[in-house]
């Protein structure tokens, strides 16, 4: 990407937060003047005392911000929509709108790897991470799965790689980024809510490619139906990866995963479950011997690779029983990509947020499920759902009691499964504190 110049510019930075203060402490170290706006009040901890001893300018309504055109760019939080009137006004006054991840990457001249999705993006970037570090390949990981990128540029040369996973937020604020390797997993439509329209929300995802040149690569899924119209417009050479189809850069053959015709390990020997991790693999193994990653590491770490954290993580085996935590399924089609990965027994828990969903949808997805247990605000409708499956349910009240029932009712052979299908608000702070109270009470009634 090409550098911006910030020195002795006024720059606005729209939302606080991690990515608020990150960026702006990368902006100050830049030259600039920035004054940030909030939609609330800020907290006065060490970060902002600091921070206004030079001469940050905080507005906490940013309704109040005087936003002119003697501000040369507005670098807003990703999550605020571009309706909101301060960004109307930027916009108004032809005044750049960026995203965190802009600021950072006009400062880093290594090589850039970037992964964007509807799903699977986490668990894509988590495996090329790993995979370039089995290979003894340093790795720097940031952007939407935690780290904003302006915490993490100072330290890297253009001889480090920067690995990002981005979303289509942050992707719609880095006006020419240009990743060495760029992964497009799969596009659904998601976050219609703020981008309004499918096309609108294609447009996003496009951009991670709309700036590479001949010398690039991007990788797509050859499933996926935005695929020819990707490959088509970009100018990077394009890649593919399919489950189902053959004769592509990477694919399922014979049972082997193959990478340019290269197998390289049996599917049997990958440890994460369930057809949708197999699209994950494949894009990430076509990325790493991209990034000269060998057969060995890659194999190594498909080996060995349980899942990130709260996404149908494999958490352990114990008395033949196999358990999952899969608390980020915070919808049906989650849980029915879950449920969907397991032939085996299952003891399923389910229940959240009750946002008015039909349940009814996921009848065939109980298929191999023996007992439900119902919890949470939802937990009328998770019976009424094993009632219309012909499946045995018993209700407890949150995912703490669920867990020890679960291990009562196991039997060898048998998985347990938290893959809620809801928003986890009824009960907890976010999905993350759900799931690490559903693995603490495992723990705690297995013993382990």
């Amino acid at each position: 990407m090409q550098a911006l110049d910030f020195k002795n510019e006024k720059i606005m930075v729209y939302g606080w937060a991690r990515s608020g203060k990150a960026v702006t402490k990368l902006l100050l170290a830049l030259g600039a003047d920035v004054t940030v706006a909030n939609d609330g009040d800020f907290q006065e901890d060490d970060d902002f005392l600091t921070l206004q001893s030079q001469r940050v300018t905080f507005i906490s309504q940013a309704q109040d911000a005087h936003l002119d055109n003697s501000f040369k760019y507005l670098v807003k939080n990703p999550g605020i929509n571009y309706d909101q009137p301060l960004v109307q006004k930027g916009l108004a006054l032809k005044i750049p709108v960026l995203t965190e991840v802009a600021v950072a990457l006009s400062t880093f001249n290594g090589r850039l790897i970037a992964v964007t999705g509807s799903n699977g993006k986490t668990t894509t970037t988590s495996l090329i991470r790993d995979m370039l570090k089995s290979d003894e390949q340093p790795v720097t990981t940031a952007g939407n799965i935690g780290t904003p990128v302006s915490e993490v540029v100072a330290n890297l040369t253009e001889k480090d790689t920067l690995l990002l996973e981005l979303s289509s937020f942050q992707l719609m604020g880095i006006p020419d980024i240009r990743p060495d390797i760029a992964v497009v997993t799969n596009i659904f439509s998601n976050h219609l809510d703020y981008h309004k329209t499918r096309d609108n929300y294609v447009t996003a995802k496009f951009q991670i490619t709309r700036h590479q040149t001949k010398n690039q690569y991007l990788i797509l899924n050859a499933d996926g139906p935005d695929t020819p119209n990707f490959a088509a417009k970009t100018h990077a050479k394009v890649l593919t990866f399919s489950r189902q189809q053959s004769g592509l850069q990477a694919e399922i053959k014979n049972d082997q995963l193959l990478i340019n015709g290269d197998a390289i390990m049996p599917v049997t020997d990958i440890k994460l479950v369930g057809p949708h991790n197999l699209e994950n693999v494949l894009a990430a193994a076509t990325a790493a011997k991209l990034a000269g990653v060998s057969d060995r590491a890659i194999k190594d770490v498909l080996k060995t690779f349980g899942g990130v954290e709260h996404r149908l993580q494999y958490l352990f085996t114990v008395n033949g029983v196999k358990y999952y935590n899969d608390s980020k399924a915070t919808d049906i089609e989650a849980t029915q990509t879950a449920l969907n990965s397991f032939d085996q027994p299952t003891i399923w828990i389910g229940g959240g947020l009750d946002r008015g969903d039909d349940l009814s949808r996921m009848v065939p997805n109980l298929k191999h499920v023996k007992t439900v247990i119902a919890v949470g605000q939802t937990q009328q409708k998770i019976v009424d759902l094993a009632n219309q499956a012909d499946k045995t349910v018993i209700t407890v009240k949150d995912v703490m009691a669920a867990a020890p029932e679960a291990v009562k009712l196991a039997r060898p052979g048998d998985v347990v499964l938290l893959s809620p299908a809801h928003a986890s608000w009824d009960q907890f702070k976010t999905f993350e504190e759900r799931g690490e109270k559903f693995v603490a009470a495992l723990k705690e009634a297995l013993k382990i």
